[in-house]
């Protein structure tokens, strides 16, 4: 090979490398650009911090409502806390979380015996002048909407809001026995409430509409219902047998 030949075989290498570099250049401004941004952004929001409120276990993390000491009324079965249903009525039996939520999306799955009561509450305010959860935390509705013994209104059916909003069309509740999944959302007033798979529910907390149905309806006589912006979760006992598992919180 002549001095040419190596010469011009040594400038085309180069010329080569000089390319290659250009185009890794050009690919890492592309992957800094705003596009990959929001969507590092996005992936951060809607996954948050996954924590789990039920180890399957044991009752670690929870506590009667105004109330220190043993838990009687709920207990674990196959993996699922199990509430007795031995509260006479809704007051007496509900169980809170020990840690306090402002901004969350929760999700759990559920069951309930036929003829069966529950529900889960949030931004629950534990004082020993409220006798109940629900004084205080909005409620997402667990009920047998068939079965239940006696005329339901479509506000205190399941997946609803009780007392506030109801359920959409897209509301697809499994027969009594079966699992159901649920989640709400709460974001800075902005709610929402999920049943397997579909949004059944969606308000916003505080506005107008939502002080004037809190003035007009069942809560006009419980001044603090709902004004909490941070409380614990409620798991309610209505003196039925209700079911929870794969109970998590993801703080947004």
């Amino acid at each position: 090979m002549n001095m040419k030949t190596t010469y011009i075989n040594n400038t085309s290498l180069i010329l080569a490398a000089c390319a290659i570099m250009s185009c890794n250049s050009s690919t890492s401004e592309s992957a800094s650009g705003s596009d990959t941004t929001l969507t590092d952004t996005s992936s951060v929001i809607s996954m948050g911090t996954e924590k789990s409120l039920f180890d399957g276990k044991s009752l670690s993390g929870w506590h009667a409502f105004n109330k220190p000491g043993e838990i009687k009324n709920w207990t674990i079965m196959d993996g699922s806390l199990v509430c007795l249903g031995a509260a006479k009525g809704d007051t007496g039996g509900d169980i809170v979380s020990d840690e306090q939520y402002e901004n969350f999306e929760l999700s759990w799955d559920w069951k309930i015996d036929k003829g069966g009561n529950s529900g889960i509450m949030y931004h629950v305010v534990e004082d020993p002048k409220y006798k109940a959860p629900y004084e205080t935390g909005p409620e997402y509705q667990m009920i047998d909407d068939i079965g239940y013994p006696g005329k339901l209104e479509n506000w205190q059916e399941s997946g609803a809001d009780y007392a506030m909003n109801i359920a959409n069309d897209k509301k697809k509740l499994n027969p009594v026995g079966r699992w159901n999944s649920s989640k709400i959302i709460f974001d800075k007033g902005h709610v929402e409430h999920w049943l397997n798979g579909e949004k059944i529910v969606e308000f916003q907390a505080w506005d107008a509409k939502w002080d004037k149905e809190k003035k007009e309806g069942k809560w006009k006589d419980y001044p603090d219902y709902g004004s909490a912006k941070k409380g614990r979760i409620a798991l309610q006992d209505h003196g039925n047998k209700a079911y929870f598992k794969n109970i998590t919180i993801k703080e947004l």
